[in-house]
């Protein structure tokens, strides 16, 4: 039988197949003891990355995990690993692209002893050998578009900078008139797409993309992102062990999608904030279940507003290529998912966190939009 022979091979077969600190410090001694191994042992990480890969995870979500369930050291590492690996990533499209890019401006790990620094990179690459697969995003290549579809990234560009003026305006009229802009701009926006999918030649087929659901009370975020999925011709499938929803839906509606829940989980944010601190105010001590209970009534209202919304767009003309679109995105999602759960919010007991946050729903800038031309 062979045994390790480099000093990589032993640290690892010393440290990464088991959870104790005695081996993690045997395979960090090893490591420590032999500086000609440093090259040996990132090319070895980078492999961990790309494997990664093939496994269905992208760089948003490895950061993710990492940053969840070890520090903020591991998550430069391993910041460091996807980027010298980002030359050959960027052929992937402009969502990975996008990813890439977030990950240039986090600073590199920071200099440590050689012990402290060998723990740290075995600490992450046990977490990364042992990522199962995800479902895939794609088949390999990105959704072909279409030459006219162009503009829509400038509109995209106008809605981003309409739904950033609306989060930071003091004014409730200014926020109201900018969101409601930002509002027809997306509607208008999803059925051009739904419009010119029906005209096109060779039509998209729909895409998918995870968006992060944060702790915590991530149970309410994950409802919100679902109805702001539901209003706008997406299906979201929650993965509550690795903290992500992913988004099935057409390229356009998607970006809509992670636009229109960044935007909602903001203004959900700043209102339960000020709600409890007017809580404090009144004698009461902050607690978790106002907060539980303030987000799980707000997501629930939105989603009704946001259902009513949807129902104002529909007309005889856009059943067809919409009712067309949504079997396109079931069938994707059943292709994906093949079993689903349904998951009940909990803990929602704080009749003050409810009321609250069912008012600030009522308050938040989602209205239903007049029916475009």
């Amino acid at each position: 039988m062979s045994s390790p022979t480099t000093p990589v091979e032993r640290a690892f077969e010393a440290a990464l197949y088991t959870d104790t600190h005695d081996a993690l410090d045997a395979g960090a001694s090893i490591l420590a003891a032999d500086p000609d191994a440093d090259p040996e042992l990132a090319r070895r990480g980078r492999e961990f990355v790309a494997a990664a890969w093939r496994r269905g995870w992208q760089p948003a979500d490895v950061v993710r995990l990492v940053r969840r369930e070890l520090d903020d050291t591991h998550v430069r590492l391993v910041s460091e690993l996807i980027r010298a690996q980002a030359p050959d990533d960027r052929a992937r499209g402009p969502r990975w692209t996008a990813q890439l890019d977030e990950l240039a401006a986090d600073a590199p790990p920071p200099r440590t002893d050689r012990f402290t620094h060998a723990s740290t990179v075995l600490e992450l690459y046990r977490l990364l050998l042992r990522l199962p697969s995800l479902e895939p995003l794609d088949d390999g290549h990105e959704p072909k578009r279409h030459e006219h579809r162009r503009p829509a990234s400038r509109m995209l560009t106008r809605i981003r900078a309409l739904l950033a003026k609306a989060e930071a305006t003091g004014f409730p009229e200014e926020a109201e008139a900018l969101s409601a802009k930002a509002q027809e701009l997306m509607a208008r926006h999803s059925i051009d797409e739904a419009l010119l999918d029906a005209q096109a030649p060779a039509k998209d087929a729909p895409g998918a993309c995870r968006i992060g659901v944060e702790a915590p009370y991530e149970q309410a975020k994950a409802v919100l992102l679902d109805a702001v999925a539901t209003a706008n011709h997406c299906r979201a499938v929650w993965n509550e062990a690795f903290g992500f929803s992913t988004v099935v839906g057409f390229e356009g509606d998607l970006e809509v999608v992670e636009l229109l829940y960044t935007s909602l989980l903001v203004q959900a944010t700043t209102a339960m904030t000020k709600a409890e601190a007017a809580q404090r105010a009144g004698g009461r001590r902050r607690t978790k279940t106002f907060r539980q209970s303030f987000l799980a009534a707000y997501a629930h209202r939105i989603g009704s507003r946001l259902a009513q919304a949807a129902e104002t767009q529909l007309t005889d003309d856009l059943l067809p290529v919409l009712a067309t679109r949504e079997v396109a995105v079931t069938d994707r999602v059943d292709t994906m998912f093949p079993e689903t759960t349904t998951t009940r919010l909990r803990g929602i007991t704080d009749e003050a966190g409810w009321t609250e946050g069912a008012e600030a729903a009522d308050r938040a800038q989602v209205r239903a939009r007049p029916p475009l031309d």
